[in-house]
């Protein structure tokens, strides 16, 4: 039943209870001598003793059930209406019960139990019922009840000692008619009291239980009203209706119970459960189901594959560049990103078809429902392919790339964890390879295997010193001259043999080892060239190119500047390349670049023309040299198109003052090339390949004149 339909019902008992007790008000004269006295005086008995018997099932429910988690609001219902189990079995015993004892001496008794009784069950119920809940220890629990017992029991035999100097027949028709009009509007106005509190308390959301307490205090003020008609000491008709009227009220008062302390926490249990369930199998940002429902979907599948020819396919899709655009846009657009692409893709599933969302820019699709490997995949493609790349985003359209990875089973993977693995690595090989779409082959695997296995090694192989350098000269153009050199990194791996860098370079820069090995290429490099120095030859600068991850590091010159202190080598023999990526950042490139210059090094701009540095850029940045890439220089003799962009390079950095040097230069024409340009100076095989360290001193080095 909701809160709706608990107000109609509420609305109906209310009204049926104040329609039967103003018809009995209306009519009071002809319902005032109704009926058998012995007949009333029964019924009202049996009334009296549900209400004891209900008032301790109310004490059972609220005490017994609960006994180790208590609140306040289950343990102080339970005392109040154990001690109105008390009274109402007193009261039933009395001159309207069962008159077992002297009627003079019962009816003072009877009066006051009957004031008292309902005085404590309105304060109670507002107290109770108006306050916040909260959980209660056991020593208070225990405490609370032995102290209402003894209050409860030294009450009870105060009245029953001193009964005798009770008012007699106070509650009498006629006796002190202002005490009882009195007593009346106190009771009253502590039920409505009560009343506005449990609808004060819950008046931001009805509950079924707090409706429920509100018609039992109803109930209640009806009862005491009807209690109180005529003469308390002859049973009457008002007095069975009333006593009736006081055991609906409990009941409705054990009901609201049941419902507080046990239906509606299990209610919200069941809805915390449920959450958790939720939160637990699907993703908070997008809604959709997330890997560990991904999982047992696919175990549920694959344990009834036997039964069907049916193939199961994973693809994973992930966002191309995703960190840039979190990096540029913030990540509030990233996650209105992935909310957009999840509904897409759920658009676009057919009832056979699932999405889930793996984690960070990656989404992930069962594919069910076809027999043949090529229909599976065609069907992976049409879907990666419909997706629409625009999305508007506070009223800016983005366009948006994908890359989709597959493996099926039972072809590709035969076990949930590996189509999951193998679909993500599929996914990894076609960004790499600046492709949208690849399924999973086990060379992926093997591939993937050695390259964690490389990784592994390269962790060792600074400490077991399997790096070593090479160099390469360079060479003025005009004079023929050797005037610097270029130090290049090697790795002579203990199984595999000589590694060339372009097979280890890239895992040292995804793995983040980039940069305690381009810290030992400088400190090498500048160690040898310091070495040479200081055995009388004739001093060169040393080249040592800088990585990305190198170039971001916020302290790179405070690092150059320790190195060359501790090598003692001077600034100005050191020459460091950056990449025109590297500048893409200009006001963190210029930063950079103007610490590291006021060290003294020089600084050079590798393999340019290649990338896409802005001249604008280009002539604020506090370089020295440019490097003309290797494959301008190859071409130069049979393209016209790369001969004029060398010529076009040479001549800007003349009119920049800048150095130029030729990278790649392997034959006497182009070398001729160069010199008509006016390029300063050019390193090539024409000159020497890269060199060991004992090579280049013995072969290249000039000792000192004289």
């Amino acid at each position: 039943m909701n809160v709706r339909t608990e107000e109609k019902t509420a609305v109906i008992h209310i009204g049926l209870g104040l329609l039967v007790m103003i018809s009995l008000f209306a009519f009071f004269e002809n319902f005032e001598n109704f009926g058998d006295t012995q007949t009333i005086q029964v019924i009202q008995l049996v009334g009296g003793l549900i209400c004891g018997a209900v008032a301790f099932a109310i004490f059972a429910q609220g005490w017994i059930w609960f006994a180790e988690k208590l609140s306040k609001h289950r343990f102080y219902t339970a005392i109040l209406f154990i001690v109105l189990a008390g009274f109402s079995f007193l009261l039933a015993m009395g001159p309207d019960g069962a008159g077992v004892r002297d009627s003079d001496m019962d009816t003072r008794l009877s009066n006051v139990c009957l004031v008292i009784s309902h005085l404590i069950c309105a304060v109670g119920m507002l107290v109770i019922f108006s306050a916040s809940d909260n959980q209660i220890t056991r020593r208070y629990k225990v405490s609370v009840l032995l102290g209402t017992a003894v209050g409860s029991g030294a009450l009870l035999l105060l009245l029953f000692s001193y009964q005798q100097i009770l008012p007699e027949s106070m509650l009498e028709l006629g006796s002190f008619p202002q005490f009882k009009l009195t007593i009346w509007i106190i009771t009253m106005l502590l039920y409505s009291a009560g009343i506005a509190g449990v609808m004060y308390h819950h008046c931001k959301a009805k509950t079924i239980a707090s409706l429920t307490v509100v018609r039992a205090l109803l109930f209640m003020m009806m009862g005491y009203s009807l209690l109180l008609t005529g003469d308390p000491a002859k049973p009457s008709f008002y007095h069975m209706i009333g006593q009736w009227y006081m055991a609906i009220s409990y009941y409705f008062v054990l009901k609201g119970v049941y419902q507080l302390t046990i239906l509606e926490p299990f209610r919200v249990q069941q809805k915390i459960e449920a959450r958790m369930k939720h939160m637990a199998y699907h993703d908070d940002l997008t809604g959709l189901p997330n890997i560990r429902r991904l999982k047992e979907t696919l175990a549920g599948m694959l344990s009834t594959s036997s039964k069907t020819s049916e193939l199961k396919g994973v693809a994973v899709v992930n966002i191309d560049r995703f960190k840039a655009i979190n990096d540029s846009l913030g990540y509030s657009t990233g996650d209105l990103l992935l909310k957009e692409l999840g509904k897409r893709l759920e658009m676009l599933c057919t009832e056979q078809e699932r999405v889930y969302r793996l984690g960070d820019d990656e989404f992930a699709l069962i594919f069910t429902g076809l027999t043949e490997s090529k229909q599976l995949e065609g069907r992976a493609e049409q879907l990666l392919h419909s997706v629409n790349p625009s999305i508007t985003i506070v009223d800016t359209e983005y366009h948006v790339s994908l890359s989709m990875g597959l493996a099926i089973f039972p072809y590709d993977a035969k076990s949930v964890d590996h189509l999951i693995q193998y679909a993500d690595m599929a996914v990894h090989y076609a960004k790499e390879r600046d492709v949208t779409f690849l399924r999973y082959s086990e060379d992926m695997k093997l591939r993937t295997q050695a390259r964690v296995e490389l990784e592994n090694d390269m962790r060792k192989a600074l400490d077991r010193e399997e790096f070593f350098l090479e160099f390469q000269p360079q060479f003025n153009l005009l004079s023929g001259k050797m005037v610097g050199m270029e130090a290049l990194v090697r790795w002579n791996h203990p199984k595999r043999g000589l590694l060339p860098p372009n097979e280890f370079i890239p895992i040292a820069e995804e793995s983040g080892l980039i940069v305690p090995l381009g810290e030992w290429v400088l400190k090498t490099a500048c160690g040898y060239n310091r070495r040479w120095q200081l055995e009388g030859f004739d001093p060169v600068c040393v080249s040592v190119n800088l990585s990305m991850r190198q170039f971001r590091q916020y302290n790179l010159a405070e690092k150059v500047d320790s190195i060359l202190k501790e090598v003692g080598l001077e600034a100005h023999y050191l020459e460091l390349e950056v990449t025109e990526s590297m500048t893409f950042d200009i006001e963190t490139a210029l930063n950079q670049l103007e610490s590291l210059k006021k060290l003294g090094v020089h600084i050079s701009i590798d393999d340019f023309g290649t990338g896409y540095s802005s001249l604008n850029y280009l002539k604020s940045l506090p370089i020295d040299r440019l490097k003309i890439d290797r494959s301008f220089v190859r071409e130069v003799m049979i393209d016209g198109n790369d001969a004029a962009i060398v010529s076009t390079i040479t001549m800007m950095a003349h009119h920049l003052k800048l150095k130029v040097t030729a990278e790649g230069v392997e034959s006497k024409e182009q070398l001729e090339f160069l010199k008509q340009q006016n390029c300063h100076e050019g390193q090539g095989y024409l000159f020497s390949k890269p060199v060991k360290a004992e090579e280049l001193r013995d072969h290249f080095l000039n000792r000192k004149a004289g």
